[in-house]
């Protein structure tokens, strides 16, 4: 059984081990695609903007230059045919708006195209170069000379600076165009590209959900399902079925532990079976002493009626005739003659009170009487009128708390505050008249009662020897009796299911407890 024990030490960090290289492994993957997924959307989303934003507004606003410089040149051109003022409305415009070739090449000159800076710069030369070389000369001219102060040959000479000017436009314009065709070209590559991305990136999840799955299935959950298996077997009862220490880490270090909890079950259910043995053969210890018990009780209850009729009968009869042959010869025989005959007759008479006791005894839990709740004042109240003569013979004060009402039989209690009373007035104190005094308190679910007395009382040292049967603490000739009183009253207590013991006063006489069960409220 203990080779089936793994070795935690070596294989307790193989678990977390492995689900953290490929968790780590996992999210690196993963990573990796979402950056790049990233890169491309910015990308993507760069080259969006550059289309819609940059080129777009760049050759709109060249295409705005380009249309004014045009206009502008015409109305040079009109300005120096008419001498109208009217017509260099477009070029005074053109001279006063921002969106000229110059606007243009400072613009471009704070990018990072230097084709294009080159470009705009070109045309914003060459469009200073007609304005400053022809327009306004010309202007001026035609200002202060009229219209045929400009010769044909000026105009000429403005109309090829203007179409270098012109041309220099076109190419700026042309290139801005080809950049925004690379840029559309770019846009719809990366559109391809990042679709191709998002594919990946879901195959991506899909591949790591996959080998997850697979992972944990093969590392945790068919391990778990190999030991759960197992243990559904051990706990059908076959508990011989060894369980098998599979899978990494925590989960192996687990299937030892349950196989070290199923050898110890084992041994303990071995234990349980050799202590079952036992028991079974306690059990029939038991029932053999139990039919011996059952006949010896039997016997006990023929000898309880031999001693009731049998042997009562003869004894009555001695009894009978040693006290006839006392009234009818004493004192006609010498002094010793009649001292045999009085203790022939006391001798019949304590052994018909022994036997008495004795049946009494042996009576109490065997005859079966009525339990019912019975309250002890009245049970009180009773045993004073059976103890009537020795209470007025003596003299003696009882006198009693409030009782309370308890669960038993009636006579037996009776009994037994006759017994206890009765005791208290035998063993008085001569120098002072018997008082006795009952309590009670309530003490969980029982009750504790007390009786005191002043009588002489009981040294501590025979406390529990007072219980004992026949157990005598005087001599028969100054305190009569057999020695069964107490005993009877701790069978009848003990029958009760409570206990009874002395405990020493504080000042003189005896002061003994007992418990019995309280009624229901």
């Amino acid at each position: 059984m203990s080779a089936a024990a793994p070795a935690p030490q070596r294989r307790t960090s193989t678990l977390r081990r492995r689900l953290r290289t490929v968790i780590i492994a996992s999210g690196a993957a993963l990573a990796v695609v979402v950056l790049g997924t990233v890169l491309v959307l910015v990308r993507l989303v760069d080259r969006q903007e550059a289309v819609t934003e940059t080129y777009f507004t760049a050759i709109t606003q060249a295409d705005g230059a380009f249309i004014q410089l045009i206009d502008a040149e015409t109305a040079v051109r009109g300005f120096a045919l008419t001498g109208d003022p009217v017509t260099l409305e477009p070029y005074e415009r053109a001279a006063a708006d921002d969106l000229s070739f110059r606007t243009l090449a400072q613009r471009e000159a704070e990018g990072d195209d230097e084709q294009l800076a080159s470009a705009a710069k070109a045309a914003a030369d060459a469009g200073r170069r007609w304005h400053e070389e022809f327009a306004t000369p010309v202007i001026d001219q035609v200002r202060t000379g009229g219209v045929s102060a400009v010769t044909t040959e000026e105009i000429e000479d403005g109309r090829v600076i203007f179409d270098d000017a012109r041309a220099a436009a076109q190419d700026y314009i042309d290139l801005l165009r080809d950049r925004r065709d690379d840029a559309v070209a770019e846009l719809g590559a990366w559109t391809y590209v990042a679709a191709g991305t998002v594919a990946l990136l879901v195959l991506a999840a899909i591949a790591l959900g996959v080998a997850l799955w697979v992972t944990l299935r093969r590392w945790i959950l068919e391990p778990l399902d190999s030991l759960a298996a197992d243990a559904r077997a051990v706990s059908s009862g076959d508990l011989q079925h060894a369980v098998a220490t599979v899978g990494p880490g925590e989960i192996a270090a687990l299937a030892g532990d349950v196989e070290r909890m199923r050898v110890a079950l084992v041994d303990q259910v071995q234990v349980l079976e050799a202590s079952r043995a036992e028991i079974a053969l306690a059990h029939e210890l038991l029932t053999e002493q139990a039919e011996e018990l059952r006949r010896s009780n039997r016997d006990l209850e023929q000898f309880a009626y031999v001693a009731s009729h049998d042997l009562q009968e003869p004894l009555r009869k001695i009894a009978s005739f040693t006290q006839l042959l006392q009234k009818r010869y004493g004192g006609q025989m010498d002094e010793r003659a009649d001292q045999y005959i009085a203790f022939a007759v006391d001798g019949a008479k304590r052994m018909q009170r022994l036997i008495q006791d004795l049946l009494g005894f042996s009576r109490v839990g065997r005859v079966g009487g009525e339990v019912s709740d019975v309250d002890l004042a009245s049970a009180l109240t009773e045993s004073l009128v059976n103890l009537s003569e020795s209470v007025e013979e003596s003299g003696a004060v009882v006198t009693h708390d409030e009782l309370p009402v308890v669960r038993g039989e009636h006579p037996l209690l009776v009994q037994l505050f006759q017994n206890l009373v009765g005791n208290a007035i035998k063993f008085r104190d001569p120098s002072r008249p018997p008082t006795v005094h009952l309590s009670a308190r309530r003490v969980a679910d029982s009750w504790e009662l007390e009786c005191r007395d002043n009588g002489i009382g009981i040294d501590q040292q025979y406390a529990e020897r007072v219980f004992v049967i026949f157990q005598r603490l005087h001599a028969k000739d100054i305190y009569e009796g057999t020695g069964i009183g107490l005993s009877l009253c701790k069978k009848i207590v003990e029958f009760h299911g409570g206990r009874i013991w002395i405990e020493q006063p504080d000042g003189e006489g005896t002061s003994i407890h007992w418990t019995l069960p309280a009624a229901a409220d």
